[in-house]
């Protein structure tokens, strides 16, 4: 069994970084911040990642107290991987990282998104100011996944499920809706296309897809 490396500095970032700092780990923990997930769940999320890189990174963030295993009950009766309540806790660095690196010149834009990943840049690019006044709730469906938002002034919400009862529905896959949000696709062409299919108040998903400015790219001098 390979030793496991450290930086051996009393720093508590450093220490930090003994924890999710391998390659993968604090993707694996992307991935269950919206929710629990099967091992097949997050090998869809996470493709680039090796079926046995995966396993020892769920194994080292369980050590660590970051992650734990649980098995539902029949008639699932499947193991599922969850974050602690420690380990939720990396959300907010998560975030800032995510905005951080959005900032990069480098950064490459036409990689593809995630459905998690999508959803997680919501809660990280949110302009509280281009909500003001918008008191709206939808419904997000990429393939088999459902979101449910919620949208009050300079409050966001957003998790894992079907809306009661939304006054929009947006239906898309997660590169043509980042297409939309991101990259200023024009949404009456995707409508006619097919490529977005939309129920209820066409204003209000005009107006969710401006909620999420990315910012500056940082000036390397």
């Amino acid at each position: 069994m390979a030793t496991k490396r450290t930086y051996d500095d009393g720093c508590a970032a450093a220490h930090a970084l003994d924890l999710v700092g391998e390659r993968w780990a604090l993707l694996v923990v992307r991935e269950l911040l919206l929710g629990p997930k099967r091992f097949t769940d997050l090998r869809a999320g996470l493709p680039q990642a090796s079926p046995n890189v995966l396993a020892e990174r769920l194994r080292g963030l369980e050590a660590a107290g970051i992650v734990r295993r649980r098995r539902l009950p029949p008639p699932a009766a499947s193991r599922i991987y969850e974050l602690t309540d420690w380990g939720e806790e990396l959300e907010p660095v998560i975030i800032r990282l995510g905005r951080w690196g959005a900032r990069s010149p480098s950064k490459p834009d036409d990689a593809p998104l995630g459905v998690d990943s999508l959803v997680l840049s919501f809660r990280t690019m949110f302009d509280p100011g281009a909500a003001e006044g918008l008191e709206a709730g939808y419904e997000l469906r990429m393939g088999e996944d459902r979101f449910r938002a919620e949208v009050s002034g300079s409050s966001f919400e957003i998790e894992r499920g079907s809306a009661e009862r939304p006054d929009a529905t947006i239906e898309a896959d997660s590169d043509t809706l980042a297409g939309l949000i991101y990259n200023g696709c024009p949404l009456a062409e995707a409508l006619r296309s097919g490529d977005v299919k939309i129920e209820g108040d066409e204003a209000a998903v005009e107006r969710f897809l401006t909620l999420f400015p990315l910012p500056e790219p940082a000036v390397l001098v």
